[in-house]
């Protein structure tokens, strides 16, 4: 047994006043585990507590609570390092062989660490955000330290790297506030009367319960097409954000019942065709 202790007890790395033991990396092993366990209920207190309770929005509590989860964990490793008799000055190699480390091997994961703290501070998205990134599409669910989590429609989650939001252009329906304008394409036959047609466009956009009236649906004359007058209904929405699909297509099957019992035709592609007869002069 006194062996044992000797063993377990004894510096194995001369660092620090009294050397680093076995017992000393047991320590230092369960209290970060400890640390981590008590910073992750931290966040989860003040996001659930106190900021709950303020008038903050979702995007900022959150912000709040990760960063404050940083700040502890990097001041507990501290205490926990000076607690142990580590001196923190002679970790200054280590740091610069970890900091030559990071500018090779690991510049990838450092890029994704401090643009994940940019996305934190300076909000280019937020939690609840709708955004397009690279091609994907989604509801911003989760803002971590190297990554976003987007949850598309179809219940798919992207794991994008957070040097993306600060590198690629990036489409936040959301940004400002929760009003979207919708875009709804429209063809009528050359035989409509036109006026006829915006008034039901405009009917059918302040029936809908998910378009708002402030700002008011507007129709617009887009141009004389080919097979016939071509229109565009333009409605404000705030609740159907995430399911803009769902809007649209709200909107054109009250079109085309409107259309229909009214009688207004939609156009199909017309193209003349002129036959000519006779031979060509001096061909049989």
């Amino acid at each position: 047994m006194k062996d044992f202790l000797e063993i377990f007890l004894k510096p194995l790395v001369p660092l620090g006043s009294q050397g680093v033991s076995l017992w000393v990396l047991t320590q230092i092993t369960i209290s970060v585990f400890v640390l981590f366990f008590l910073s992750a209920r931290i966040r989860q207190w003040l996001l659930g507590g106190i900021l709950a309770r303020t008038s903050l929005d979702t995007g900022i509590r959150h912000a709040i609570g990760v960063i404050s989860q940083y700040a502890v964990v990097f001041i507990g490793l501290l205490l926990i390092l000076q607690t142990a008799g580590i001196d923190l000055t002679a970790l200054s190699v280590v740091a610069g062989g970890l900091g030559i480390g990071i500018g090779f091997g690991l510049q990838n994961i450092a890029n994704n660490l401090i643009s994940g703290l940019i996305v934190l501070l300076e909000r280019p998205v937020k939690i609840g955000d709708r955004i397009e990134v690279a091609g994907s599409e989604g509801q911003v669910v989760a803002i971590r330290a190297r990554s976003t989590t987007v949850l598309t429609n179809d219940n798919i989650a992207i794991i994008i790297p957070n040097s993306r939001f600060i590198t690629e252009e990036v489409i936040n329906w959301s940004y400002n506030d929760s009003k979207v304008r919708f875009r709804i394409p429209v063809s009528v036959s050359y035989s409509s009367d036109v006026r006829l047609v915006e008034q039901l466009l405009l009917q059918v956009a302040r029936a809908n319960p998910d378009v708002l009236s402030d700002p008011a649906p507007v129709v617009r004359f887009l141009e004389f097409g080919e097979s016939g007058f071509k229109f565009e209904l333009r409605a404000w929405s705030s609740s159907l954000i995430q399911k803009k699909g769902k809007l649209i297509s709200d909107l054109n099957f009250a079109i085309l019942e409107s259309f229909r019992s009214r009688g207004i035709e939609m156009p199909y592609p017309q193209r003349d065709l002129h036959l000519r007869t006779g031979w060509p002069e001096g061909k049989p």
